[in-house]
């Protein structure tokens, strides 16, 4: 039988005493704080690249929308999943010193993905550190009805993972008391529709398919999209954040390296590797992840499992 209920903790957050301790321990891994404007330029590659595809796809018309599905599978998730790491950077300002340019750079990122979200994720994500598990304030958290509808029934566990870009966006509107209207928002939703519009009025709407079908499978029913179960979801009340260490980290910028990434939100992607190693005591203890697919067939078949598998405070 799976949860009727999360799991409930008192305590604060583990990772702001975990760091504070951490850094006691070993003063060095300040050393790892700071910017990789490198990123930019991987940035500017994927997006191309994306585009590119996109562009010959829909050069051949939506009659070929079922390889256009295939490609997104194959290979476009693979492209946009380290966009929405990047965003993932420019939202902690690990990009550039600037803040006014790591805004653009998450709008850069958020062009592939054809639905205007990062700016609105980066409200979210800060919030999402500050107050993990807090269901008023913590978007990453499944609202009460979504836990009780898809429960731990495998069908609706598989469905719920497909439709996750979906359900975000719920979540985004049941938390009335975080304003992510900003005049970034703005200017992401302009950006990102007027690219809509010129992709679809000079390649055509198989272009488009494409890259909603890449966004979807990166963030869904796709080996890549268990990172989301990967991060938070737990049936130890007593871990609340996991990692993951398999190869898709070297494609994903580092992204699985979340316990890291909570203890210290200012180290950028490519050193989280490096701050494990500073401090393995606090690290190789922690149960972990090697493999987001078998995580994902772990996640839907399993009955243990459930959306009610998460720690609330």
């Amino acid at each position: 039988m799976g949860q009727t209920d999360f799991y409930h903790s008192a305590a604060k957050q583990p990772h702001q005493m975990r760091s504070i301790e951490m850094l006691k321990k070993h003063p060095e891994i300040k050393n790892l704080i700071g910017r990789n404007p490198n990123t930019f330029w991987i940035l500017a590659g994927l997006v191309t690249f994306q585009m590119v595809i996109a562009a010959v796809l829909g050069r051949m018309g939506f009659g070929y929308w079922w390889l256009s599905l295939i490609v997104a599978y194959l290979v476009g998730a693979f492209a946009t999943h380290p966009l929405y790491a990047i965003i993932h950077e420019a939202t902690h300002n690990l990009i550039f010193k600037n803040i006014t340019a790591n805004k653009w750079c998450l709008i850069l990122a958020d062009l592939p993905n054809t639905v205007p979200g990062a700016s609105a994720f980066s409200t979210f994500h800060l919030k999402h550190h500050s107050y993990m598990g807090n269901d008023q304030l913590d978007a990453d958290l499944p609202a009460p009805i979504e836990a009780k509808i898809v429960g731990n029934n495998t069908v609706l566990k598989a469905l719920w993972l497909a439709l996750f870009p979906v359900c975000q966006i719920y979540r985004a509107l049941r938390l009335h008391n975080v304003n992510t209207w900003t005049k970034w928002m703005y200017v992401n939703i302009a950006v990102v529709f007027l690219s809509d519009f010129l992709l679809v009025y000079f390649f055509g709407w198989n272009a488009m398919f494409y890259l909603i079908m890449s966004m979807m499978f990166a963030l869904g029913f796709h080996p890549l999209g268990a990172r989301w179960i990967q991060e938070h979801y737990t049936l130890d009340e007593h871990q609340e954040t996991y990692s993951y260490y398999g190869p898709i980290n070297k494609i994903g910028m580092n992204i699985g390296y979340h316990v890291e990434h909570h203890d210290f939100p200012s180290i950028p992607w490519h050193r989280l590797p490096e701050l494990k190693k500073i401090a393995p005591e606090y690290y190789d203890t922690l149960k972990s992840y090697s493999s987001w697919a078998k995580l994902m067939l772990n996640f839907i078949f399993n009955p243990e499992y459930s959306l009610y598998s998460r720690v609330k405070r």
